[in-house]
């Protein structure tokens, strides 16, 4: 199992994916694109969310959306082969997360997507279409509302695919509580 990652969001969702998987003996391999690639925007949230580091760092940095996605898909349909894995999870709605999601599916590798059938209704915003497009080629959807099943079966999605997971952004905020209320940030 294989998870890309590339933004703060992916980390955050990808910190309770991990906890969760490690808690079964499974030790994915973790990709970071570098879409942030600022260490405030990147390695600080590692650090904080004791995610481990990363397996395979692409090192994409700047550029358009456009040029990100192609890059990203470029390298990852490289590198996935070689991995040797069966399946390639997907976080959230941004730009590393539909780039994984296409290299996964041009290698002919299974994908799974973590925050499946949320939806806008708005297609001019970029996360929108990112949504619906990763939703289209993964083959395991993992939800995190009862909206997102319903979004997903009326867009002809079999029940089969769906599984209500809950909101890995609040079992990520659940298990910092404690500490980010101890840091009092706020009266600074």
């Amino acid at each position: 199992l294989g998870i890309v990652v590339g933004t703060r969001p992916n980390f955050v969702k990808a910190a309770a994916v991990i906890r969760a998987l490690s808690a079964k003996g499974v030790a994915p391999v973790l990709v970071h694109t570098g879409q942030h690639h600022d260490g405030m925007l990147s390695d600080a949230f590692f650090r904080r969310l004791q995610l481990p580091s990363p397996d395979h760092h692409l090192g994409i940095q700047g550029g358009s959306r456009g040029e990100q996605l192609g890059e990203i898909v470029t390298r990852l349909s490289k590198l996935l082969p070689a991995l040797g894995l069966d399946e390639l999870l997907v976080v959230g709605d941004v730009t590393s997360t539909l780039a994984g999601a296409l290299a996964a599916d041009a290698c002919d590798l299974p994908v799974s997507h973590v925050e499946a059938g949320l939806r806008s209704f708005d297609l001019t915003m970029p996360e929108e279409r990112n949504r619906r497009l990763v939703d289209a080629i993964a083959h395991r959807l993992f939800v995190s509302e009862p909206a997102g099943v319903e979004n997903l079966l009326r867009e002809g999605h079999r029940p089969e695919q769906i599984q209500l997971v809950g909101n890995v952004m609040i079992d990520t905020l659940l298990r910092f509580r404690d500490e980010a209320k101890a840091a009092r940030v706020w009266e600074r």
